[in-house]
């Protein structure tokens, strides 16, 4: 299963939303696949306006969380563009606070859902089980400049290396280098755009444009484009057992 995530549909869903805790936010849809309640991944970008607050909370899916554009703290963590953030299911996480530019930044999830479980008031809904939280060094998008420069490609590790089961990796390909990377695993992998362009057998993405691929999916023939790229990797891991039932 090979799902794109597109700027386009972004424009065509961005809306204004509040939420019941009276917390107001823009949020558009860059991927949508339905609401499987196996495999149904979803990029969504959240828009926080400057100085406000989102609580403490936790989802009942694994998710993954990089900060696009502003600043702000998560929890004790300074964070801004390129920042990445992992929670997995039924981890309380928070609370995120936005600076005076505000803070703008993409949840990712291979299994749709939709609302947040605040803390302490929903702390009866969490479920006993494994969990996990992760933060990554700040790594900017790099400059057209930059990126064309490279003479070979370069690896950044987040969070992890490829080769675990929750990773989360930058590749910097100079101009047409072929993207390689071990087969997805678990719950599968996003590949995010931070900058440049990502030449793949489906389309052409730019930047924050993304691409999914389920566990076992060959990534096909992909390549950097003619001004380099640096891509996001994310490696989700599998959903815990002991929440598998859980939605």
């Amino acid at each position: 299963m090979i799902v794109l995530g597109s700027a386009k549909r972004a424009q065509e869903t961005r809306h204004s939303r509040t939420l019941a805790n009276g917390f107001s936010f823009h949020r558009s849809e860059w991927m949508e696949s339905g609401r499987d309640c196996a495999m149904s991944p979803t990029v969504f970008l959240v828009e926080q306006p400057p100085h406000s607050m989102l609580d403490p909370h936790f989802h009942a899916q694994n998710q993954f969380q990089v900060v696009k554009r502003g600043s702000g703290t998560l929890g004790p963590h300074v964070v801004g563009p390129g920042s990445v953030h992992y929670a997995g299911a039924f981890t309380g996480y928070g609370p995120l606070v936005a600076g005076p530019a505000g803070l703008s930044y993409f949840t990712v999830r291979a299994v749709f859902e939709t609302g947040a479980n605040f803390l302490p008031v929903e702390r009866g809904q969490l479920r006993r089980g494994p969990k996990k939280h992760a933060v990554g060094a700040i790594h900017q998008p790099l400059s057209a400049i930059a990126l064309s420069a490279l003479a070979a490609p370069v690896r950044v590790d987040l969070i992890g290396t490829p080769l675990d089961e929750l990773a989360a990796f930058a590749w910097h390909l100079p101009p047409f280098a072929p993207v390689q990377a071990p087969l997805p695993r678990g719950s599968g992998r996003f590949q995010l755009v931070m900058a440049g362009e990502f030449r793949t057998p489906e389309a052409t993405l730019s930047s924050w444009e993304s691409r999914y691929l389920s566990a076992g999916e060959s990534d096909g023939a992909c390549s950097a484009g003619a001004g380099g790229l640096q891509l996001l990797v994310l490696q989700m891991p599998p959903k815990a057992v002991e929440y598998a039932a859980a939605q």
